[in-house]
């Protein structure tokens, strides 16, 4: 059987950490099973290496940034090396492009194209366990390319569907994937298992357990993948396809973002091509959009109001500055004082009512409802940020999405 497990930051933020991941990964293959590891850097590192370069720059090239926040990982897969080693077990650590990890050209946001297992399938018939650096790879340049936040998370899955892994094993600072975060909802209770459907919605809108990337991975090799804490022994949350026989529940979890900003551009003109060239304007500068509202009709003008990240609020609110007489503007704004929080079920597709309950519990508790967007599985609005975790608490109440559902 062969394992892949991934460890986060928090996993291994110093040496005691590292020597316990050490011996769980020594458990795994005195089993008689194959391992290979994926860490993160340790704890804090990344935004310790972001600080350092904010103090040197204020426009650093995102080729360097890849340079210098790919030593996070490097850091980590050594110690971790070293602490097998200490347990009796042959080991080696490799970074993403010794194992083959091919990437495109887009720095700090890598996307993996290829992986050539050759060195790992070499290694493991040698007997080793393997530790691999996440969130790293090479281009076509042989540059080394990062993958962004939550990229070692894909970096795991991508290698067990390269190695053809049995398991994937996400390991984290939480037991599982819940119903709602709870550190914000006491009641919120672990899932035994999550369709990738659900859990690929849940990240998308604020989720923090999984990389979208990974789910995306996942589901299309048919990976399964255990979340579960690297500080117990409890079992997670199984994110895998349904069965033949499963009723997956109506809502399954409740979600929450609060790097939202919201972008108003007021006076458009009401004709072909305008909502176009704004949002290719916006992919352009490599502005991911999410949330969008066009307003009706009024004398021939219209608004359109949208939501991005607030990391990329200055790109966003430069290029509507730029078109905005293109477009007939009579002006924009931007507010980051907001929060989305959505409502994620695979049994939406089948339950009518679902949208009046969101809108419903939201009313009940005196919240305003900003702005909408659906998909077949999920429901978000956004609201005020100040009134977003009781936004949160009222969905939850209202739905109460029982754990499982088998």
């Amino acid at each position: 059987m062969l394992v892949v497990q991934k460890y986060g930051g928090s996993s291994v933020a110093d040496a005691d950490r590292i020597r316990r991941v050490a011996g769980r990964v020594a458990d795994v293959r005195k089993a008689g099973h194959d391992v290979v590891v994926v860490v993160s850097a340790m704890g804090d590192t990344t935004d310790e290496l972001i600080s350092l370069m904010n103090e040197v720059t204020d426009c650093p090239r995102e080729r360097e940034m890849d340079m210098l926040l790919s030593t996070g990982e490097q850091v980590s897969i050594a110690l971790l090396a070293m602490a097998v080693f200490e347990l009796g077990l042959p080991v080696i650590s490799l970074t993403g492009p010794q194992v083959g990890i091919l990437t495109d050209d887009t720095h700090t946001k890598a996307r993996i194209i290829d992986i050539q297992p050759n060195r790992l399938r070499s290694e493991l018939a040698a007997g080793k366990v393997i530790v691999v650096a996440g969130f790293q790879g090479v281009n076509a340049a042989n540059d080394i390319t990062t993958l962004g936040r939550g990229g070692s998370d894909t970096s795991a899955v991508a290698l067990a569907a390269a190695l053809s892994a049995d398991l994937c094993e996400i390991y984290t600072d939480v037991d599982g994937v819940y119903t709602a975060d709870p550190r914000l909802v006491p009641d919120a209770k672990k899932l035994p298992y999550i369709l990738y459907d659900e859990m690929l919605e849940l990240a998308h809108l604020g989720a923090v357990v999984l990389h979208p990337r990974a789910v995306e991975c996942a589901k299309l090799y048919g990976i399964p993948v255990h979340v579960r804490s690297s500080f117990n022994l409890n079992l997670g949350t199984i994110v895998r396809e349904a069965g033949e026989t499963e009723r997956p529940n109506v809502v399954t979890g409740v979600a929450h973002d609060l790097n939202v900003a919201r972008i108003a551009i007021f006076d458009v003109y009401d004709r072909p091509g305008v909502a176009h060239h704004i949002f290719e304007e916006l992919a352009g500068a490599g502005v991911n959009v999410d949330m969008i509202v066009q307003s009706a009709m009024r004398d021939g003008i219209n608004d359109i109001a949208f939501t991005v990240s607030k990391t990329e609020v200055k790109k966003a609110v430069a290029v509507i500055d730029r078109i905005k007489e293109d477009v007939g503007s009579g002006g924009f704004a931007a507010d980051d004082d907001v929060a989305k929080v959505s409502v994620v079920g695979a049994g939406m597709i089948s339950h009518p009512g679902v949208a009046a309950h969101v809108f419903g519990a939201l009313a009940d508790t005196g919240i305003n409802i900003e702005m909408i967007s659906t998909s077949e599985i999920g429901i978000s609005c956004l609201v005020k940020a100040s009134e977003a975790l009781r936004a949160v608490r009222a969905l939850h109440d209202r739905f109460r999405p029982p754990a499982g559902g088998e």
